[in-house]
């Protein structure tokens, strides 16, 4: 508990030095958004309760809060906000149909043991829940894609107010293309990073190529960094067409 309490302290100091104002309420956001994942994993284990619809009102809460709590409203935030929420949209659609015939929802045989004694009809969708996990992993990364997008978009335009929209989009899916690469392999190396224990746990069950491929647990997580990579790819176009609409009115 000191530790957390020590290494959050130097978090804030580091965030506050740097990032100022910004840095404190990034720094508020992170405890913000803890609750409201927590909220939503409880009441997504509520009977009768929709995992998706719970999904997307989180992510539209967790977007205001990495958006407009963090940099205020503003015409960058604003095109973020939307381009965020229409990709996560369409992100979980796709991933609902993935999770369907990909049958990776409830528990693998590696971890069925430990729940053989209780009771597994709880009457929770797993197609649903597993959907649901996937998209709030990805919903801070599609965020930070379309902040990123936006924000160098609207300088382009403070500075070239004359810019067509057409030119100012192509500016857009250049900027997005620079983060892309970057993006992608931060997600995956963050996930793989976090399950390492998962690939020596399969190295000690003498799991072959084959079994840990067709595994449960491994394809659900690969699924996972798949699908997050693919919402980072869609929020690109989507962000670069909103955001040039808003700034380059018709004339």
């Amino acid at each position: 508990m000191n530790v957390l309490v020590v290494l959050a302290a130097i978090l804030f100091l580091l965030m506050t030095l740097i990032g100022g104002n910004k840095g404190i309420r990034s720094f508020i956001a992170l405890f913000f958004n803890f609750g409201v994942i927590i909220i939503t994993t409880l009441f997504m284990t509520v009977p009768g309760l929709n995992p998706i619809i719970l999904t997307l009102i989180a992510c539209v809460i967790i977007s205001c809060i990495n958006l407009f709590f963090i940099n205020k409203i503003n015409i960058k935030t604003k095109t973020a906000f939307i381009s965020s929420i229409i990709s996560t949209s369409l992100l979980l659609l796709f991933i609902f149909f993935i999770t369907d015939h990909a049958k990776i929802q409830g528990f693998g045989e590696e971890e069925i043991d430990e729940l053989s004694m209780f009771s597994l009809y709880i009457g929770v969708d797993f197609i649903k829940l597993a959907a649901s996990v996937i998209v709030m992993s990805t919903i801070g990364a599609i965020t930070d894609a379309a902040i990123s997008i936006s924000s160098p978009m609207r300088e382009i335009h403070y500075h070239n107010p004359d810019i067509s929209r057409k030119n100012l989009y192509q500016a857009g899916m250049k900027i997005g293309r620079d983060i892309l690469g970057t993006s992608t392999n931060t997600l995956f190396f963050a996930f793989f990073g976090g399950y390492l224990a998962l690939l020596i746990w399969f190295k000690d069950l003498s799991y072959s190529m084959g079994e840990v491929v067709n595994s449960k647990i491994f394809s659900a997580e690969m699924i996972t960094i798949l699908c997050a990579g693919i919402g980072l790819t869609i929020v690109i176009p989507i962000t670069s067409w909103i955001t040039a609409v808003f700034l380059v009115k018709k004339r």
